[in-house]
This record gives C-alpha cells, structure tokens and sequence, in this order.
C-alpha cells in the first residue's frame, strides 16, 4: 500500500462511518414515534423529515464549497485564506438560516401543497416543522464547519460531532417524549437541541484545535468585495449543480408514484441500495475532495495523479464488491426491507438495474470529489446539466413503453454521463 493509498484510507474510513450513522438517526425518531400508538404520528415524522432534507440538501454548497476552498488553501500554506473561507461560510450560513425561520410559513406551506398529505398528518408535521425550523442554525453551520475540517484533511472531528450530536438527539427525544409527554413535539425539541449542540461542540473543537488561527480574522478582508464574489461564484454552481440532482431524484419519486402504490413502494425499497452503497463511496469523493484540493494548491501534480489513480483503484473495488453483493443477495436484502410480499415481488423485477447501479456509479462520486478539490465547480454543474438531460430524455422516450423500467434505465444512465462529462472534463484540466 503507497503512502496516498494510507492517506485516502485515513480520511475515507471516519467519513463512512459517519454516513453509516447518519440514518440511524431517523430509525431511531422512528422507533420512538412508533410507539406512540397512532401511525400518523410516523408519517408526521416522515414528511417533516423528507422536508428539512430537501432543504439542507439544497443548501449543501456551504459544504462541499468551503471544503474545495479550504483544501486548496491549506496546500498552499495559506491558513490565513483557509480560515477567512470558514468565517466567510459561517455567515452565509447563518444568513441563510435565519431567512429559513423567517420566511417558515410560506416554505410549510408550500411543502404541504406538495406533500398532499392527510389532514391529521399535516398537523402534527407542522408542529414537527415549527420547531425544527431554528434547528437550520445549527445543522447549516454545521455544514460549514464539516466542509472546513475536510478541508483541513480531518474527517475525525466530524465523526465525533456526528456521533454525539446523535446520541444526544436520541437521549433527549426520549426524555421529551416519553418523561416529559409530548409526543411529536417531543422528538422535534430533541432533534433542534441537538443540531444547536452540533454547532456548539463544532465552535469547541475548532477552538481546541485550530484557535492559533484566530490571529488571521481580519473583518475588513472577511468582507473583501473581490474575495465575496469568488465564493459566491465557487458555490452558485454548486447551488445550480444541486438543483439538477434534486429534479432527477423527485422526479424519480413523483414518475414512480404516477405508476401505482406498488411501483412508487418498489422503488423506495430498490431506492435503498443506491443509498447504501452513497455512504462508502463517498467515503472515497471525501478524500478526493480534500487531498485533490491540497495537492492542486502546493503545484504537487504527480501526487495529484497518484490520486486521482488511487481513488479510481479504491473506488472500482467498492463498486465491484456492491455488484457481487447484490448480483447474489439482492432479493434476500429486498425481503429483509419489507415483509410486503407485494411489493418485493415487484422490486424483484427490477433487481437487474441495482445490480449495474454500483458500476455505473463509481465514476461520478470519484470525479465529483476530485473537481470539487480543484475547485472545477463550473464543470460539476454542466456535467450533471446533461447527466439530468439524458435522464429525463431517456424517460420521455421510453416512459410510455417501458414504464419502470425506462425510469430505472434513465437513472443508470444520468450516473453514468456524470462520470463521463466530468472524465472528458478532466482531459481539459491542467493536471501535470
């Protein structure tokens, strides 16, 4: 094993383990509204959960922009560029946060125009939201310093806020709930505290580890006309990027439910492997992102191709064994998702497209890692532009006649230009 292959590994492992934990999460609020004695409260949970994911989803460019630039400048040896991107993020951030709680009423409700769900479920997901809401704080500066530490080549401190931000989600959601009896609002309160907590424990860390670095707060470059309108330029194709990938994912779900209960009930069970298998190889797309970033910031090319090299060797191997594994397990992992014999009949038929998933998927999270540690976000948006392109052409063409099938060929095929574009991207970027 080389010495980048050590370095991939080091970073790539703790980021695994923290999207491992991450839908332990809502398990867990799933487990404690379960027992509430009244199925509607877990579909309250349920939209109001799928709401804030949309949201901070959307919003992800705080991350994955802060964590490009931070990886750049800490190559270089520019920790006083490095720590201005954080305070720089942080008050976007924050900003964003706080027009989130203000504008809350128009953003529940035109949620639950989309949603469409029941009277009673509309309520208590509504009491759900109300609180959660000042929870964006917290889990939108965390994305800022989760960007800012990967970009500092520490994907541990992440993993430890992570965990404890979780723990005490669980801890406090159950006392909420269960001690204390307020039933949804309960599991909302544990969830906001929490996120808070994340956001202190995140100001903590970086102060225990990296406070020397306050020395290079400067206000007056903070806001620096120029150096503003770099970052929001980095991170608006990121912000554009994130909406293409958005469509093609709700429109996956909105084309599935068109087809019937059983279709849109399949594909949120065949929906899992994709998922499953996001949590290792973005491990990789981490490390890409910030030993690319790092090595493209020194002029280090022939340890940036080494790389490149390394996490394609890394990254074809999870896709491999993802493959193998579902190839021969999938319809045992299926029956373990749901005991709907309905319904596993029906993913069962479509098994043969998870089964290339893995493969055709490896591509577009490795590059996507790699340009965002150069900083090539122009080049992400535009290959997800035509990935969403094919998608819905693909679907349009054949949706008629193929049905689910069609819509699953469209998705194969949007992860596959992905990589493509962004690999005929990279013939065009000066790496040596």
């Amino acid at each position: 094993m080389t010495k980048i292959d050590s370095q991939i590994l080091k970073l790539a492992i703790p980021s695994i383990i923290s999207n491992i934990t991450v839908p332990l999460l809502g398990l867990a609020d799933i487990a404690i509204t379960g027992h509430l004695g009244s199925k509607v409260y877990i579909g309250a949970i349920s939209v109001g959960g799928t709401i804030f994911s949309m949201i901070y989803w959307i919003f992800n460019f705080l991350r994955f922009g802060t964590g490009s630039e931070t990886s750049r400048a800490y190559g270089s040896h520019r920790l006083d560029i490095a720590t201005l991107t954080l305070v720089r993020s942080l008050i976007v951030g924050l900003s964003i946060a706080l027009l989130l709680v203000l504008l809350q009423v128009p953003i529940l409700k035109f949620s639950m125009l989309i949603v469409d769900a029941s009277n009673e479920v509309t309520f208590w997901a509504t009491e759900y939201f109300n609180i959660c809401i000042y929870g964006a704080f917290g889990m939108l500066g965390l994305w800022c310093f989760t960007g800012w530490f990967v970009g500092m080549q520490n994907t541990k401190l992440p993993l430890v806020i992570l965990v404890v931000q979780n723990v005490v989600n669980i801890v406090l959601s159950l006392i909420f709930v269960f001690v204390l009896k307020l039933e949804v609002k309960g599991v909302a309160l544990g969830t906001m505290c929490s996120q808070l907590l994340g956001l202190i424990l995140c100001f903590l860390l970086w102060l225990k580890y990296f406070g020397r670095l306050k020395k290079y707060i400067v206000w007056k470059q903070v806001f620096m006309l120029s150096e503003l309108l770099k970052f929001f330029k980095l991170n608006s194709a990121i912000f554009l990027r994130t909406i293409c990938v958005v469509a093609v994912t709700v429109y996956f779900t909105i084309a599935g439910a068109k087809m019937g209960d059983g279709i849109l009930a399949a594909n949120a069970v065949l929906m899992q492997f994709f998922m499953i298998f996001t949590f290792f190889i973005d491990g990789f797309a981490y490390s890409g992102e910030a030993l690319c970033g790092k090595f493209f910031g020194a002029g280090n090319f022939e340890s940036l191709n080494q790389t490149i090299k390394s996490l394609f060797k890394f990254g074809w191997s999870v896709g491999v064994a993802f493959a193998v594994v579902y190839f021969f397990s999938g319809g045992y992992i299926v029956s373990l998702l749901t005991d709907q014999q309905e319904v596993v009949k029906i993913a069962k038929v479509y098994l043969i497209w998870i089964w290339a998933l893995p493969m055709c998927g490896v591509a577009a999270f490795v590059w996507d890692g790699v340009f965002i540690g150069l900083g090539k976000t122009f080049s992400m948006l535009m290959c997800c532009f035509w990935a969403a392109v094919t998608y819905f052409a693909i679907w349009f063409c054949f949706g008629d006649s193929w049905q689910n099938h069609a819509l699953w060929l469209a998705f194969d095929s949007y992860l596959i230009v992905r990589g493509l574009v962004l690999w005929i991207y990279s013939l065009k970027v000066k790496l040596k």
